[in-house]
């Protein structure tokens, strides 16, 4: 099922937060070698964690993490606007209709579904947050993921080539695509709504962050 959890919720679930940790060092630092911090206890975190940022989870029978992602609102603090400027030929991503997305990270033998799982869950926070675009940072191994899926970006930059390329993506989210991904992900619209309003109720807070 899909957990909808901010940074202060966390430590109420603390089997599914130290799995989900665990996986991105596992996939950031040992898979891609990516230059990330990795704690004494082999989690991976960084300065945004401290944001109280939203992170959307798909949660495993066996209450583990499968596969998770991480949402901020572009206007604070974001990993785009004071890392990967220069992609943008020096300009930023600020609105507060767009969130952005990080840390998409799949734990090993994730089930093919996961990540469909995962965008349709973005979706369902774009619909109920009143954010009209998803804008996050990645690698040409998440190009085919996002085409199987149905849910390929549009493109406001890129750097590199060849498996070092590194891109700026803008995501929206159609009712055409909800039913593309809920059918890649093998889950109904009203489940994903159930699971989205078992964590919010009738109330959708706006995302708080840390100063």
């Amino acid at each position: 099922m899909i957990r909808y959890l901010y940074g202060d919720q966390l430590s109420k679930m603390p089997k599914l937060e130290e799995a989900m940790f665990l996986d991105r060092a596992d996939q950031f630092k040992m898979r891609l070698g990516w230059d990330v911090e990795v704690d004494g206890a082999g989690r991976e975190r960084d300065q945004y964690d401290a944001m109280n940022p939203l992170y959307v989870i798909y949660e495993r029978p066996d209450g583990t993490h499968g596969g998770s992602m991480r949402l901020l609102p572009s206007t604070g603090r974001t990993m785009v606007n004071e890392h990967f400027a220069d992609i943008l030929g020096g300009g930023e991503v600020r609105s507060p209709l767009i969130w952005e997305c990080t840390r998409f990270c799949l734990s090993r033998g994730a089930e093919p579904r996961t990540a469909a799982a995962l965008m349709l869950a973005g979706g369902e926070v774009m619909e109920n947050f009143g954010v009209k675009h998803f804008v996050g940072v990645f690698d040409a191994r998440m190009v085919r993921i996002y085409r199987r899926i149905g849910a390929s970006p549009e493109i406001l930059g890129a750097m590199g080539a060849g498996k070092e390329k590194i891109s700026i993506g803008l995501w929206s989210f159609s009712e055409q695509a909800r039913a593309r991904v809920g059918a890649k992900a093998g889950i109904s619209a009203s489940l994903s709504r159930q699971w989205f309003a078992r964590a919010f109720g009738a109330g959708h807070p706006p995302l708080a962050q840390s100063a």
